[in-house]
């Protein structure tokens, strides 16, 4: 009976509450963008209002939503990790400063990165499932004909059938390089601007920050895990298959 008031006593306990519901609610509010974002990645071609167009009018709207079931079930066990894992990291990182002291400049841009890596092992499976649900068309005026995945454990279980576990896995390394240097400089840009007291804007610019620096990487991510094993691309086989620096920024906020 005194599980949950403790619980919601340590800090663990707030920062795994206040992760999920943060997490729950940025998804749902930001999942229609998501998708058109993995379609305009993974297609080049077309604007986002004409992809949007072409998915309500052949799909439906609730496309827009499909495979938001993975990311929801994740989010609120990831936010509170990867925070708790940056508070070890930010401090493991630099033993120069004391317990008591907030983290140097140094260990919070290492710990982000570490928090960024360990983060992908989690995020690598939920992001594949994901993806290849946003990408995966169906034909709204013929529900019939449908063919596809219904949902998460659909697509997960023909992977594990298929692939086995290593499938799951598919786009690890390039997840690994898009995450770790982006929490990088998502937490190094947080503690930079939280320090110098400019903390009216500092999470839109911490979040631009971030997303620039993971772009063109953010493209080849969606390609490598879209993909079959048999088909699929390595990091560099899979730039030469781009259409440029242009065609990996499409969708860039």
């Amino acid at each position: 009976m005194d599980f949950w008031p403790e619980f919601l006593a340590s800090s663990w306990g707030r920062e795994f509450v206040a992760g999920g519901f943060g997490g729950v609610a940025g998804i749902i509010s930001g999942y229609p963008l998501d998708t058109l974002r993995i379609r305009q990645q993974h297609s080049n071609t077309g604007s986002a209002f004409g992809i949007l167009r072409r998915i309500v009018a052949a799909e439906g709207p609730s496309a827009l939503y499909r495979g938001m079931g993975a990311p929801l079930a994740s989010v609120t066990f990831q936010n509170a990790m990867a925070f708790q894992i940056y508070a070890v990291l930010s401090r493991a990182f630099d033993s120069s400063v004391g317990t008591k002291d907030p983290p140097s400049y140094k260990g919070v841009a290492l710990g982000g990165v570490g928090t960024g890596a360990l983060q992908s092992l989690m995020l690598t499976p939920v992001e594949l499932v994901k993806i290849r649900l946003q990408l995966q068309v169906r034909n709204y005026a013929k529900p019939h004909q449908e063919d596809g995945h219904k949902g998460p454990l659909s697509i997960a279980k023909s992977i594990f059938k298929t692939q086995g576990l290593r499938g799951m896995y598919q786009g690890f390394t390039i997840t690994m390089l898009r995450d770790a240097p982006s929490h990088g400089v998502y937490f190094w840009t947080y503690d930079f601007f939280q320090a110098v007291g400019r903390v009216e804007n500092f999470g839109e610019v911490r979040g631009r920050a971030g997303v620039i620096s993971i772009y063109p990487l953010d493209g080849l991510w969606i390609q490598q895990q879209h993909l079959n094993p048999a088909s699929a691309c390595g990091i560099l086989l899979c730039i030469r298959a781009t259409k440029g620096p242009s065609a990996r920024a499409m969708g860039a906020p």
